[in-house]
């Protein structure tokens, strides 16, 4: 390429930059006039009816609607807050581009260009122009910059405004996002084991037990799937071992109970207090840690390389980290991904024997607990435009996966020893993102998956599918929950729903709040959800009444987990919120780590191990 070629492209780059410059801003400067002008979080009409409702204390009616339009707001604001935020990189991109071609542009002029003496008059009238839109531009820029940084800041007026709102309002129900305190006698249930069976009678149930009276001479369908599981892994994973441990996403079951205790509650990421240790990611990833006895597990991916860690969880030292590669059927490039989802995003599992992890290439991988490589196979490449999340669960000698994507959807179980495939169920569902849950009906266990539209049961040895109700939509990435005999699922835009799993009836239904990327949590007749327009909510589990909520700072992603008998939630800050469970929003603590948290923690007791966007954290008290 000569240099005449070189300067006209640079003059096309110079083109697109300055268009696409001028765009962004102008965009930025009218979302801000738009903001200022039109305050949809400073609702008029909200005042109007806080007003109304002091003279009509009680009225439902006007406090659904008032909660209505604040939902609303909500949703307004954190939709602008994702557009000014996209923006400012945008135009800081498209700001940095232009410089950097004119810079070129203009350097290649100069050290080609003759002397102009015949006209100087011209040659100064063009630098003239070329200053002022220089300068025009420059303020462009610096306009529309402002008005990101002025939009910023948005959320703290209306908080004031919701406060001073919140200060005229009657104490009755449309005031409960305040803060209050339980009274001492209240009875705070820690964790509720009615459904937990002890070692020998689980066994018994799943058709392990010595005594047991199959009919040998006549084989059932699950009697002949059994026989592809005979390669008995060294130690059965036992209901006990499950509890026990941590080894899932959401823990034992996929469900979001822990059974540990002396969990801490005070913290800071910042002056390091109670952080008995942090350490740095090698390789990023947005999968939650697990547990197995002294270990930590995790994952991380890029376009290079996908690797499964181990660590020492007192220490925090690195025991060994394994590439998963050379797997047949791996695609030479992995497929591209959104920056929020990535390849690493599923969390992994362990029966105490074995590690199982998959990642986003649709490479599944198992290790044993010293790091040695045991089997490993690809599923097909997900397609799916954000790209695989959904996590692994493992129990009866399977490994089970959730793979929903757009060429079609399946849920599977793979022998836990060889990776082969033992059952596998096609589902009419679109692409999810959700995760399968394991859930003890009735003494047998059943895997409970989450799409769109299908929420449904399947038999853990079989994969018979034993019930399905059709009630999602949108794109699905909450995973469901169990508790008190029914089983959960939500999802925004769509609905929220108890089902019971013994029957497949639909129990309730409600649309009050709704998660979008956070899980909700059974605990003591109440179920928890987070959203991502920072709202923490609590429902009745038998009706779906509405019970309370909570503002916090920022979105929720991470899902709430009951533990030690409290709620522990993160926001995308890094910022905790740490309740007693029950009838109001008692806020114990609320201590920040000082790094952005999207993962959903993992607890030991006296232990809580958090995956922020670089570090792992251990939070302890010695």
């Amino acid at each position: 390429m000569n240099q005449t070629d070189k300067i006209n492209q640079t003059k096309r780059i110079i083109l697109i930059a300055g268009i696409f410059t001028a765009l962004v801003s102008l965009l930025m400067m009218l979302n801000y006039m738009q903001i200022r002008g039109s305050k949809p979080l400073e609702s008029k009409a909200l005042e109007v009816l806080v007003e109304k409702l002091s003279a009509e204390q009680g009225n439902q009616e006007l406090i659904d609607e008032i909660r209505q339009l604040d939902l609303l707001a909500r949703k307004a604001y954190f939709s602008s807050l994702w557009q000014i935020r996209t923006g400012a990189w945008l135009l800081l991109i498209g700001g940095i581009v232009l410089v950097i071609a004119l810079r070129s542009y203009y350097n290649m002029q100069f050290s080609i260009a003759p002397p102009d003496t015949d006209n100087p008059g011209e040659r100064k009238s063009r630098l003239l122009a070329q200053r002022w839109i220089g300068a025009a531009g420059i303020i462009v820029f610096l306009l529309a910059g402002l008005s990101a940084f002025l939009s910023a800041d948005h959320l703290q007026q209306y908080e004031a405004v919701q406060a001073s709102l919140n200060e005229n309002q009657p104490d009755d129900g449309i005031e409960r996002i305040r803060i209050t305190s339980q009274d001492a006698d209240d009875d705070i249930q820690v964790i509720d084991t009615a459904e937990v069976t002890d070692v020998e009678e689980d066994l018994s149930n799943e058709g392990y037990g010595a005594e047991s009276t199959r009919n040998t001479d006549k084989k059932s369908d699950e009697e002949v799937i059994e026989e592809k599981v005979k390669e008995a892994i060294p130690v059965a994973l036992t209901t006990s071992l499950v509890n026990q441990n941590y080894n899932a996403f959401r823990g034992p079951w996929g469900n979001a109970v822990s059974n540990h205790s002396n969990i801490p509650t005070d913290w800071d990421g910042v002056t390091e207090k109670n952080i008995l240790w942090k350490v740095e990611i090698p390789v990023h990833g947005y999968n939650s840690p697990i547990i197995w006895g002294d270990r930590l597990y995790f994952s991380g991916a890029n376009a290079t390389k996908r690797v499964v860690y181990c660590m020492d969880r007192h220490t925090g030292k690195m025991i060994w980290q394994q590439e998963a590669n050379n797997i047949p059927g791996s695609p030479a490039t992995p497929p591209k991904t959104t920056e929020d989802t990535g390849l690493a995003a599923p969390s992994l599992t362990t029966d105490g024997n074995s590690v199982f992890a998959l990642f986003g290439t649709g490479d599944i991988i198992a290790f044993d607990m010293d790091g040695n490589r045991l089997w490993a196979r690809n599923l097909g490449v997900p397609k799916n435009h954000y790209g695989h999340s959904s996590s692994l669960l493992t129990w009866d000698n399977k490994v089970f996966v959730q793979y929903d994507t757009q060429d079609g959807s399946k849920v599977m179980a793979l022998n836990t020893s060889s990776g082969n495939e033992v059952w596998g169920t096609s589902r009419t569902s679109d692409v999810s993102w959700a995760s399968p849950i394991l859930a003890n009906v009735n003494g047998q266990y059943q895997l409970i998956v989450l799409g769109n539209p299908d929420f449904s049961g399947y038999n853990i040895k079989t994969g018979h599918e034993l019930w399905n109700v059709k009630c999602m939509s949108g794109e699905v990435g909450v995973s469901p929950a169990f508790g008190g005999g029914l089983a959960f699922a939500a999802n925004e835009y769509a609905t929220m729903i108890a089902v019971n799993p013994s029957t497949g009836e639909t129990v309730w239904e409600e649309n009050y709040y709704l998660p979008e990327v956070s899980s909700p949590v059974y605990h003591d007749g109440l179920l928890y959800i987070g959203t991502t327009f920072a709202v923490i909510a609590s429902f009745e589990a038998t009706t779906g009444e509405f019970v309370w909520e909570f503002d916090a700072n920022d979105a929720l992603y991470s899902s709430p987990v009951i533990a030690d008998g409290k709620l522990f939630i993160f926001d995308t800050t890094g910022k905790a919120y740490i309740f007693n469970p029950g009838r109001e929003p008692e806020l114990i603590a609320s201590p920040e780590l000082g790094e952005p948290v999207y993962s959903t923690p993992a607890f030991a007791n006296g232990r809580i191990y958090i995956r922020g966007n670089q570090h792992i954290y251990c939070i302890g008290t010695n």
